[in-house]
């Protein structure tokens, strides 16, 4: 079979199939992750962000492909979650760019839109690294305009970008040593490899071949914490919520009573798109399980029906539960800016990025504005950053990511922001709140943004989490369960015991300048337990300055910083 061009029937397919691809592989990306720590969020990242992208190309009014591709790139920025969403988000931008007069793709327009997206991929990262979705999105590209030269099928193109990209994904852990010390392949690229996989099945007319994807009751529980991100901030106007009610299914197909249709995926994933947005759909054989943030959940659970008997039903007021947050924040003395209406917004408006309540506080009491809920495992959305900004009412705006895997939506937010916008890139809880010390709100944005950057490395950033593999890394031999001391990035401590291993991943850090030691501990240890560390590193030396803090963090009982 021959075929010498893709129209908009076959580019809407290629890209629902890759977000379906994407979907079903997104735990196994994520497990990808070289450190053993519950936070490996790749794969969710990259399958959110092209939900998103598919949206706005399933939306897109045209049967030009060139648009629907403008389309898919405008979703995939605009709901791109970490550096490999972005990195994904770029791939496309540079791919719509080339193509964006284009009616019909032929076989070297598909070659050179692969070829751009590579070219922009690359200016997006500052410091690019061969070895992650850099090295599998070039060398595919460079493989499409190879056999474009010489054919004009655009099957034959297709093939040769994914059978590359196979390729150099699976030489991943011979260009970054890291990667071959755990055995894995690079997560990103792993991702961007199932993209081309069903672009290349969807355009040869081929089923995917079954996984070993099995859907489990804990499943989605992470992509849903994610997806809420889209359309509830943690302080917005409860009326401002467009699909109000979180609704969760799961059908065991083929079963019941009100069976009308045998299950498709395409079928069943489009008629719940139109009904709202945040939308989820994983199923194997024998069960499907929706999320979607909708209007009308009455006809999210019939439309289940149809297809299956309900094994599982919840429906959330999102508005209410909005309610229920301001309230509490205003009993509690800690309403945001923005919902007070009696004070007049901020100049400069200062956004945090924080998942917990009590870190939220911590920041707003250090002079944060605006605190926008995420981090480790829940990073935001571009849209939502974007949101966070737009909102202030500011005349200008201070973004701190607090976790490295934000850097890149951030700077993408301060992109498409109406206000002048800079990002001062900490890393780390710790970092975000030592920076806030640099700030003067009598300064220019370019000099607090300086000011702040500057304090990042007044502090030693330390977390204490579990792993949850067996693995071998930094020359530790690390075991499922045993609690990690991990300080400004490296492996320093592991052991079975939580106490023990907070305080080793402590004396790592204090030097002969150590002064303070903040402990905040998180939603999976308690007060008793935090104190007992406080008793025990004051006993380390009796010159030093401790303090205890409530953080409500997920994913890390123990946030340590030295200063």
């Amino acid at each position: 079979m021959k075929v010498t061009e893709i129209t908009n029937l076959e580019f809407g397919k290629m890209v629902q199939a890759a977000s379906q691809k994407l979907n079903q592989n997104a735990d196994f990306i994520n497990s990808l992750n070289v450190f053993p720590v519950p936070d490996g969020d790749t794969g969710t990242n990259m399958s959110l962000s092209l939900q998103s992208g598919a949206k706005y190309e399933r939306d897109a009014d045209s049967t030009a492909v060139g648009v629907l591709a403008v389309a898919l790139a405008k979703g995939l920025l605009m709901g791109a979650r970490g550096n490999s969403g972005v990195i994904l988000s770029q791939i496309f931008r540079g791919f719509s760019k080339k193509l964006a007069d284009k009616q019909v793709l032929t076989a070297q327009d598909l070659a050179d839109g692969f070829a751009a997206g590579a070219e922009t991929a690359y200016k997006a990262v500052m410091k690019p690294t061969e070895g992650t979705i850099l090295t599998v999105v070039r060398e595919g590209a460079q493989a499409g305009l190879n056999t474009a030269k010489q054919s004009d099928d655009v099957l034959a193109v297709m093939d040769a970008v994914f059978e590359a990209a196979k390729a150099a994904l699976a030489k991943t852990p011979d260009l970054l040593p890291v990667l071959k010390q755990v055995g894995v392949v690079d997560s990103g690229g792993q991702g961007l490899t199932f993209v081309l996989e069903a672009f290349n099945d969807s355009l040869n007319g081929r089923v995917a071949e079954e996984g070993d994807y099995k859907p489990d009751d804990a499943e989605m529980d992470e992509m849903i914490d994610a997806a809420h991100h889209q359309s509830v901030q943690g302080k917005l106007d409860p009326n401002s919520i467009k699909y109000g009610y979180c609704t969760e299914i799961m059908v065991r197909i083929g079963r019941g009573k009100q069976v009308k249709h045998d299950f498709d995926y395409d079928t069943f994933y489009k008629y719940l798109a139109d009904l709202g947005d945040s939308l989820l759909v994983v199923n194997d054989e024998e069960i499907v399980k929706v999320h979607v943030h909708t209007e009308h959940p009455g006809k999210v659970i019939a439309w289940g029906q149809e297809f299956g008997d309900l094994a599982k039903v919840k429906v959330d007021n999102m508005r209410m539960q909005q309610e229920t947050i301001m309230e509490h924040d205003e009993e509690a003395g800690n309403a945001p800016v923005a919902t007070a209406p009696e004070e007049a917004p901020a100049d400069t408006a200062i956004i945090a990025i924080a998942a917990g309540e009590g870190l939220g506080t911590l920041f707003k009491s250090l002079g944060v504005t605006h605190v926008v809920n995420g981090g480790q495992t829940m990073n935001p959305s571009t849209q939502d950053i974007v949101d966070a900004i737009n909102q202030s009412q500011a005349k200008r705006a201070i973004v701190l990511p607090n976790n490295k895997n934000i850097f890149l939506a951030a700077e993408q937010a301060a992109k498409v922001a109406d206000i002048p916008t800079v990002i001062v890139h900490a890393k780390t809880v710790s970092q975000g709140m030592t920076a806030m010390l640099g700030y003067n709100p009598d300064a220019e944005l370019d000099e607090n943004q300086a000011a702040m950057e500057d304090n990042l490395s007044a502090v030693k950033s330390g977390q204490i989490t579990h792993a949850i593999r067996d693995t071998q890394l930094d020359g530790f031999d690390i075991k499922e369960g045993n609690y990690m001391g991990i300080v400004d990035g490296t492996i320093k401590v592991t052991d079975a015991d939580l106490l023990t291993t907070a305080v080793a991943t402590v004396k790592a850090m204090l030097d002969d300048d150590s002064e303070i030691v903040t402990i905040i501990y998180g939603a999976d240890t308690t007060a008793d337990v935090a104190d007992q560390l406080q008793q025990q590193v004051a006993a380390l030396d009796d010159e030093l300055e401790t303090e205890v803090h409530e953080g409500d963090q997920p994913v890390y009982p123990f946030l340590i910083s030295v200063e």
